[in-house]
């Protein structure tokens, strides 16, 4: 099976260093948060995840409404992924994840059907699944 779509990042420095994409078209400057001790001058890992996951969160969205007689587009949509870091009681770390979706055009029933469709379908949601918790508001407007 192939990939629809493949990228290469390439970290240099770790949390304080660089990150760059092979067609260049990402290249950023890493810092520690200053809750973590750092100068947080710069995006840290867990910004760039929760950038990523809600994009692609609300792409799964408008994905599984596309055949429904409630169509989402982007102007009914709005995701918010926090993410955090936190201890895992065995010496490293794991991250907390939570989702808040907002969808206007169609009643809360609805909303969250969708939203429930869209976790099972977003390659991020499935990347994670077992191993770490999403928790997931949703709301209408």
């Amino acid at each position: 099976m192939s990939a629809l779509y493949s990228t290469k990042v390439t970290a240099i420095g770790g949390r304080n260093g660089t990150i760059r994409s092979d067609d260049g078209l990402l290249d950023l400057h890493l810092a520690l948060p200053t809750a973590m001790g750092g100068t947080g001058k710069a995006t840290n890992p867990e910004q760039l995840f929760a950038g990523g996951y809600a994009a692609c969160f609300e792409n799964a969205v408008i994905h599984v409404s596309r055949n429904k007689s409630d169509k989402i587009t982007d102007k009914n949509i709005e995701v918010t992924a926090e993410v955090g870091l936190e201890l895992n009681g065995n010496g490293g770390f794991r991250l907390e994840v939570s989702l808040d979706v907002i969808i206007s055009g169609v009643n809360q029933t609805v909303a969250e059907e969708i939203v429930t469709a869209a976790h099972a379908v977003c390659p991020y949601s499935n990347a994670i699944r077992g191993n770490i918790d999403v928790a997931i508001s949703v709301s209408t407007r």
